[in-house]
């Protein structure tokens, strides 16, 4: 599976202009915990719910402060066509849990650990289906087929 199939949201970027009140409250809009930071298109950060409050609040950094004051600059990024088991071994290389898919140089998705744990549990879920019938129901295995 490629990286981009896997997202489950549209990425959310912010301007390095923007503030940091701007940040909480986009996040807040959009139920996300990061947003890309941008110069123009360009992602130059990521700043995360937790960057807000420990170099922000913390620090008693203002509400009117830039976001780039508070980001993560040591960014890393992966294209949207990668498969997704590349961008397993990104996330445990890199110690991260959002991994921005770039192409162009623009954003155009944000992949998380949170998505690669939906797609898990709904495909153990599947593949529990027929299990949990046999094992709720008491059900005999299928009988073996006879031989002539």
């Amino acid at each position: 599976m490629r990286a981009i199939d896997a997202v489950h949201k549209p990425p959310m970027t912010i301007d390095a202009a923007a503030t940091v009140t701007d940040a909480a409250q986009a996040m807040d809009r959009g139920a996300v915990g990061a947003l890309v930071v941008t110069d123009g298109d360009r992602p130059v950060g990521i700043v995360t719910d937790r960057d807000l409050v420990v170099r922000g609040m913390a620090r008693r950094t203002p509400s009117d402060a830039r976001v780039d004051s508070v980001m993560s600059t040591d960014l890393v990024t992966m294209a949207p066509d990668v498969d997704v088991h590349d961008a397993l071994a990104k996330f445990r290389e890199h110690d991260i849990r959002r991994l921005p898919l770039v192409d162009g140089g623009r954003v155009v998705g944000v992949l998380t650990v949170d998505d690669l744990i939906v797609d898990l549990a709904r495909d153990l879920g599947s593949l529990l289906g027929p299990i949990a019938g046999q094992v709720a129901s008491g059900a005999p295995e299928p009988s073996l087929p006879v031989r002539g």
